[in-house]
């Protein structure tokens, strides 16, 4: 990030020049003639095409992007921090920053090639073999005493001087004939060679088009970057992707396949004094481009440090140090010109282009994600000054991926597998920050959004057809006393169902209850919402229980389903709290619910004891939901030690058919109920129902009874009264049956 105090004196043209002369780089002039003679013109036309069908994406993304965000110093480092959030910009930033790193280490030792004729003529006359460390350590050495000295002004004055050179060779290449240009018989150069090898040659090349986005780092320095930047950016994209066209055809018809592959400054065979100028165009092309880089990583590296990205108050503090006038950032440079230094000591050519080409591809993808989830999302402050189509940006994420895991697919996961482990401790020490969250929550917004009205709108057209899974609402004025409630709630909506608990808070909307309502609910996602839950949580305000189950029966269901069950709850030591709930059962099955009340017994449950269904012969409705709630149950991790067990009460010659019907149900259903715990019991006109129920299942984590709207007409509280020694009990009444497939 840019101090306020910089000078910001730059415009368009260093933006397009730094993207130009990057883009017209070493590979350029080292390794397309290569690519042209091993893959043939439509070959390396295809690794234009293919390389472009990434860059610009990106350069649309960011020019997007750039016109939709203030844009500060960093570069594509800022852009994506303050689109991703700081940890994943943080992430992504590094892996950006040393693939800048390296690119200057990459370019002086290109550069380095530019004086083969140097070392030739020191082998042949002196039977010298100089190593290239005596000319890229010195030219390395040089840039950084003009970079540190003098700063980005002269690194950009340099810059336009080498563009010139750099142009003039290009045009003297264009310009130049060759015997076999004018023999005419070229046109075995055209086919497509060496399909294998294509991917190996797009690594290698595509470090040549990633120098579009080389002008973006200048943004600290740029007098209007959102002006700057999309415009540089693109011009520079759209120069480079003719001039390559071009560069692949000349080379076509003016060298032999051999000629091209055998020396890499094949170039010199066709330009006009190629044996000048070519190599003065590699070293200008080569040295602009380590300008380029020289320039952009110290700040990207400087801006990660102001943001807070290493660990250690003073690491930051010193990378982040100015100096001078403009206030370059000094201590970054230098850290930048020591990676470099290590990689000319150790590099090639090849090698270090396929390392950039792997960072820089993971750096694209992410600017296109962005763009993409931008335009997914939808957000209205979302209102870039250049609009691309998010069909393109999606594009270019894809080809990212799939190209990495082409030219290596292991070095892609090794890649990823870093950036995800670097995430994860950013994420660790800065808990604060944004993270994945801000990525994906305005797509996640819109994507819910779709994804109900298309089920809104199936389920109209199909009634019949809609799987049954409960969507269960849960209204109660105990939310800070009565905890059990949460748990059923969380075991119903784990897995196969969805939960909505509504806290009732008496009295009418104002904005002071309205104030009241967050901070309650604010209050119960930290107390009950852990990362396994899927309960919703709301707040109803409402002049009185009844009024405030007739609004949360009619509340649409996030889910994107039609609430379909009601549960009510009250604690079985305060007597008088069934009465609220008998007096608004009525008012739940007149919009055809299935009604569950939860008599939690205050103590804490035995899982291992299991869950168990007591079927008698008032249960013919009731049966089936309440052996699809006993599964639905037993798949959340709290009862992974628990089981179902099955009791049935039927009469005394109905055994046989009973415990028959009730097997094969289990069996074509096939519900996770072993046969032996299916167990049938005759009725006995002695025995009260009640009292089997106290007797077997005192000690159940959970009982699962059923009970009629006819029995609370005649017998009121006493239908859930008598089970005062048992653990928790939910009293189930279907409002029609449930069929188990």
């Amino acid at each position: 990030m840019s101090n306020p105090k910089n000078k910001k004196s730059f415009g368009t043209a260093p933006v397009l020049f730094t993207a130009i002369s990057t883009i017209l780089g070493a590979i350029l002039f080292l390794r397309f003639g290569m690519a042209v003679g091993n893959l043939g013109f439509y070959g390396a036309l295809g690794i234009i095409v293919l390389g472009h069908m990434i860059t610009i994406p990106t350069a649309l993304a960011i020019s997007e992007i750039a016109t939709n965000t203030r844009v500060e110093g960093g570069g594509e480092y800022f852009i994506i921090s303050r689109s991703f959030g700081l940890n994943i910009g943080a992430t992504i930033g590094i892996a950006l920053y040393f693939s800048q790193a390296i690119s200057v280490a990459f370019y002086i030792i290109a550069f380095t090639e530019a004086f083969q004729p140097l070392f030739a003529m020191a082998l042949n006359a002196f039977n010298i073999d100089l190593p290239k460390q005596v000319v890229s350590i010195p030219a390395l050495l040089a840039l950084s005493y003009i970079v540190l000295q003098k700063g980005s002004d002269m690194g950009i004055k340099t810059l336009y001087t080498v563009v010139v050179i750099l142009f003039i060779s290009i045009t003297l290449f264009f310009i130049g004939q060759t015997d076999y240009s004018e023999a005419g018989n070229y046109q075995a150069n055209f086919i497509f060679n060496n399909k294998n090898q294509f991917f190996i040659w797009f690594a290698i090349c595509f470090p040549a088009f990633t120098g579009m986005t080389a002008g973006v780092g200048l943004s600290g320095d740029l007098k209007n970057p959102k002006k700057s930047i999309p415009r540089g950016t693109m011009w520079g994209t759209i120069i480079g992707m003719i001039i390559y066209a071009g560069i692949i055809y000349k080379f076509s018809v003016s060298l032999t396949p051999e000629e091209m592959t055998e020396s890499q400054l094949a170039m010199a065979n066709v330009a006009v004094l190629g044996a000048i100028v070519i190599p003065l165009g590699l070293g200008a092309s080569t040295i602009s481009s380590a300008i380029g880089s020289v320039l952009v990583a110290p700040r990207t590296l400087q801006a990660l440090a102001i943001d807070r990205s290493f660990p250690g108050r003073r690491i930051n503090l010193w990378l982040s140090k100015e100096k001078g006038k403009n206030n370059e950032p000094f201590n970054a440079t230098l850290i930048t010109i020591g990676i470099a230094l290590v990689f000319v000591l150790m590099g090639e050519v090849d090698f270090v282009a396929q390392i950039i080409s792997m960072f820089f591809m993971i750096t694209y993808g992410s600017l296109c994600l962005i763009s993409f989830l931008n335009h997914f999302g939808a957000s209205p402050s979302y209102r870039p000054q250049f609009k691309s189509h998010w069909a393109i940006s999606l594009m270019g994420f894809l080809l990212s991926v799939w190209v990495m895991f082409k030219i290596d697919a292991l070095y892609t996961i090794l890649a990823y597998t870093l950036i995800t482990l670097l995430y994860l401790y950013l994420n660790y020490i800065h808990k604060e920050r944004g993270g994945l969250q801000k990525i994906f929550l305005g797509a996640l917004f819109q994507l819910s959004r779709r994804i109900q009205l298309y089920m809104q709108k199936n389920r109209s057209r199909h009634p019949d057809e809609t799987e049954w899974r409960p969507s269960a609402i849960c209204i109660s004025a105990n939310s800070f006393s009565h905890s059990k409630v949460f748990d059923l709630m969380k075991w119903i909506s784990y897995k196969h169902g969805f939960g909505t608990y509504f806290h009732f808070l008496k009295g009418y909307y104002s904005s002071a209850t309205t104030m009241e309502a967050k901070q309650i609910v604010d209050q119960l996602i930290s107390e009950h919402h852990d990362e396994e839950s899927s309960l919703y949580v709301d707040c109803m305000i409402s002049p009185s229980y009844t009024t405030a189950i007739a609004q949360a029966i009619q509340s649409p269901s996030i889910s994107g389903m039609e609430n379909n069950m009601v549960i009510f709850e009250y604690r079985r030591s305060e007597t008088e709290a069934i009465n609220s709930i008998l007096d608004n059962i009525s008012l739940t099955r007149a919009g055809n619910y299935d009604v569950c009340v939860f008599s939690d017994a205050s103590r804490n449950t035995n899982f291992k004891n299991g869950i168990h269904i007591w079927i008698r012969p008032i249960d013919i409705l009731n049966a089936n939901l309440m052996i699809l709630l006993g599964f639905i149950i037993l798949s959340h991790p709290d009862w992974r030690k628990g089981y179902v067990k099955i009791f049935s009460i039927c009469e005394p010659d109905e055994i046989a058919l009973t415990r028959k019907q009730l097997s094969e149900l289990v069996q074509s259903g096939r519900l996770p109920i072993t046969l032996s715990n299916i167990e049938i019991i005759a009725r006995d006109d002695q025995t009260a129902n009640q009292k089997l129920i106290n007797e077997r299942s005192s000690n159940a984590g959970l009982t699962i009874i059923g009970f009629r709207e006819e029995q609370i007409k005649h017998s009121g509280a006493d239908v859930f009264n008598g089970f005062e020694n048992m653990g928790d009990i939910l009293f189930v009444n279907a409002n029609s049956q449930q069929i188990i497939e």
